[in-house]
């Protein structure tokens, strides 16, 4: 009796001690369930999946009803037989599994699909053993209670399904039935065969014992083991369960979640998300990302780039549409990606290239906001000539200058200076204008890379050159009557099936920087350029309205051609990339590769097919060109020597038609000078950076200007 009345006090005792445990604990309403989070899923704008941002968890969440019947069936014959039965805690289990653990070397933990729920996603306690151990169990226990209260079966099992862990590949780890199915199959989770959601079903409890990649007799072993659950339940026939038994585990990991299309674009979208919102919720966030990226001018890109192929030279292609300065193409022909033999860095935005004469719009931009006239302001085209005087130029350290052809061109106004890309004038007209206010038009129209202010600017001389990106929306502010974009590459974003109101830096941002006007006057003479001038094989056959501006670096390193239709605005940039300054002399049909010959003819078989239902027409200026009389030292008196600092160099006199001057895309001058700070204020800028060849004939059969180098 003494032994029965000691057993029945320690009975009491221990149930005391569990009620209070289970008193002590907080309750269900007090913890926050965890967010699993999600990849961040980056689509075209079409729609089509460019790829996943990578992170070290592989999620992908699914409705309870996403789930197929058959995985359902075998996740609770394997891991919670009586679930439907019990309301979150099955004390039969309890019992068997203690027997079971004091009886053999069989380990059972006893806990149900809502325990285990419970842990994964409001406690996310893992205590195993000794006192604490079984306090875990016990709160677990009454917040399993408390949750099936709340929630449905079909809940509980969905949200188990979309958190537990289902093993680990490749440094990833896929956390819910919907990635496992799509690492290991590559299939939706709604696509499961019986053998496949045996499988899954059957890793939960161990995922490294069970991995497919590296245990794959076990992983079978284990599978079969749910299969024989399923026939002894109910589920499947044995005869089923046997057939499933005899087949392979049928894997398919095709690398669902690494496979990428425009993965460059992927990465630039990866650094735009993570300066908004932080690498974490980047990277787990669960957006859906919608880009601005066309996919099928992508392939126009390819196509039109694909001329270089066994050439040498890579390539690169970037387009905004001026209107909303969405980018809509972002192509290079660079492998890229981080195996062996891939490079990481994007061509087209983080390119930082010598413009050569492209940038010499900068300079043409500046004279028209300041009302300088390009038909009746001329300048004298002389070779060599030397600029003495500042803010270019001093006495002590002149700006020497020369044509390639080493002879002048004679008196040109600057509508011809530009179609020619004549040096010696827009030399001359940046020492007329100052060389802070091309500086200030470049911020002006876009461009963010740095800038000093200087001379050389103006004829493409930078200190850490420009992106494709940078060229293209710079143009695109002329073509689009002065408005200034923001580039953007993302257009909406959802989570969960919700719109998210986008940031700001994701918003359409237009700024008036120009007067129309004026933008209207480069529009018609870089238009005249494509159709007469350097860049004649960028023509677009039945394209009425569309300009554009060559540039070439010295030797032949950097080639370019930048343009615009009415709709589009695009940059092309040919070269090697990487630091090393490598010519492409000698590699156009025998002769060198400058802005006329393959970025033109790029630019022109691309856009051809971009524009192909019409180019549009131009905008009508709202805001009338006005121009005034422009008294600029050298568009006033260029013609004399003793006011330019020029010597005897046979160059034709003032007033004479230019007879096919020769090219002379950038300042020769071994070491460029500014002419008001003393010898190192352009010390930075290597004359190489914006020396060129001359062009060849367009040959486009028809009146021409002057060819130039671009």
């Amino acid at each position: 009796m003494l032994l029965i009345l000691c057993g029945v006090s320690v009975a009491a005792a221990a149930a005391g001690w569990v009620i209070r445990t289970a008193n002590d604990g907080p309750t269900l309403s007090t913890y926050s369930p965890r967010d699993p989070g999600g990849l961040t899923k980056v689509l075209a704008s079409d729609g089509t999946r460019l790829g996943f941002i990578q992170n070290d968890d592989l999620i992908e969440t699914k409705a309870a009803s996403d789930f197929p019947e058959v995985l359902n069936q075998a996740t609770v014959a394997i891991e919670d037989e009586r679930f439907y039965k019990h309301t979150g805690v099955d004390y039969e289990g309890i019992i068997r599994a203690a027997y079971t653990n004091a009886t053999s070397d069989n380990t059972q933990g006893g806990s149900t699909l809502t325990m285990q729920l419970v842990r994964n996603l409001y406690t996310q306690d893992v205590t195993r053993s000794g006192v604490e151990g079984y306090k875990r169990k016990i709160r677990e226990a009454r917040l399993a209670q408390e949750l099936e209260e709340e929630h449905s079966k079909e809940w509980v099992l969905g949200k188990y399904l979309n958190t537990v862990p289902y093993g680990t590949y490749g440094g990833q780890t896929a956390v819910g039935a919907g990635a496992a199915a799509r690492l290991y199959f590559d299939k939706n989770v709604k696509d499961l065969t019986l053998r496949e959601a045996a499988m899954i079903a059957g890793m939960p409890q161990a995922p490294s014992q069970y991995s497919p990649v590296d245990n794959r007799e076990g992983t079978t072993r284990r599978r079969n083991e749910v299969l024989g659950k399923m026939a002894e339940l109910g589920y499947i026939t044995p005869a089923k369960a046997r057939s499933e038994m005899k087949k392979g585990l049928g894997l398919n990991m095709d690398k669902y979640f690494s496979r990428a299309r425009e993965r460059y674009v992927l990465d630039y979208v990866k650094s735009e998300l993570i300066q908004e919102y932080g690498l974490d919720a980047t990277r787990r966030g669960g957006f859906t990302v919608t880009t601005t990226i066309n996919l099928k001018y992508q392939q126009y890109a390819r196509a039109a780039m694909s001329q270089l192929a066994g050439i040498g030279p890579s390539s690169a292609i970037v387009t905004i549409d001026p209107k909303n300065g969405d980018i809509v193409t972002m192509a290079s022909t660079q492998t890229y990606g981080r195996s062996k033999g891939k490079s990481t860095y994007n061509l087209a935005t983080q390119g930082k290239r010598q413009p050569g004469s492209s940038f010499k719009t900068m300079a043409l931009l500046t004279a028209l906001r300041e009302g300088v006239n390009p038909s009746s302001t001329s300048y004298t085209s002389k070779s060599p000539m030397k600029i003495t005087k500042p803010p270019c130029g001093s006495p002590a350290y002149p700006w020497e200058l020369k044509t390639y052809g080493g002879k002048g061109a004679g008196t040109m106004d600057l509508r011809r200076a530009t179609l020619a890309s004549d040096n010696s004038v827009y030399a001359q007209l940046v020492s007329d204008l100052g060389p802070d206010k091309v500086k200030e038009t470049a911020r002006m129209m876009g461009i963010k890379s740095k800038l000093l202010g200087v001379c050389a600017e103006s004829l493409g001389g930078l200190t850490d050159g420009v992106s494709p990106l940078e060229m293209a929306n710079a143009y695109a502010t002329i073509v689009n009557g002065g408005y200034r974009n923001r580039p953007r590459i993302i257009k909406k974003i959802t989570r969960n099936g919700e719109k998210i109101k986008l940031p700001a830096r994701f918003r359409v941002k237009r700024t008036k920087a120009f007067e129309d006007g004026v933008t209207d006057q480069a529009v018609q003479i870089l238009a005249a350029n494509a159709a007469g001038g350097t860049g004649t094989k960028s023509l677009i056959p039945g394209c009425g309205a569309q300009g554009g501006k060559t540039g070439t670096t010295d030797k032949n390193i950097d080639a370019w051609f930048v343009g615009f239709t009415p709709k589009f605005a695009t940059s092309v940039w040919v070269g090697f990339p990487g630091s090393a300054k490598i010519s492409m002399n000698g590699m156009y049909f025998g002769s060198n590769i400058d802005g006329g010959t393959y970025p033109a003819q790029i630019w022109g078989d691309y856009m051809k097919k971009v524009v192909a239902k019409g180019c549009g027409k131009w905008l009508t200026p709202k805001e009338p060109f006005q121009s005034q009389a422009f008294q600029g030292r050298y568009a006033r008196e260029g013609a004399e020597d003793e006011d330019t600092g020029e010597g005897e160099d046979g160059t034709t006199t003032p007033g004479t038609a230019p007879t096919a001057p020769p090219a002379d895309d950038e300042p020769a001058d071994p070491k460029p000078r500014d002419g008001n700070n003393g010898p190192d204020n352009d010390a930075a800028f290597d004359p190489g950076a914006y020396e060129s060849p001359p062009q060849g004939d367009p040959g486009n059969g028809g009146t021409q200007a002057p060819p130039g180098d671009g």
